[in-house]
């Protein structure tokens, strides 16, 4: 059996070079990600907008539970 000791060195290269690209491109997109994505997505919005989904209020204000609110959901087909 002949073993190439320049072709093993070609492909340990290529391995090496390959796992240390797709490792910095996997911190890349990391970083992009965290630059991206808000600070605090669960905050109360500002100005006029309105939060529109508040489970902590589903049931204190008499309001419908979460499958009367999947009911009519469905009913009217939004």
């Amino acid at each position: 059996m002949i073993l190439s000791v320049h072709k093993w060195l070609q492909r340990t290269r290529f391995l090496i070079l390959f796992i240390s690209l797709t490792y910095l491109l996997y911190r890349l997109l990391s970083v992009f990600s965290y630059w991206v994505e808000p600070v605090d997505k669960y905050r109360h919005p500002s100005g006029a907008s309105v939060k529109v989904f508040q489970q902590h209020n589903l049931h204190t204000d008499g309001s419908a539970t979460m499958s009367e609110r999947l009911r009519l959901f469905y009913w009217y087909g939004e």
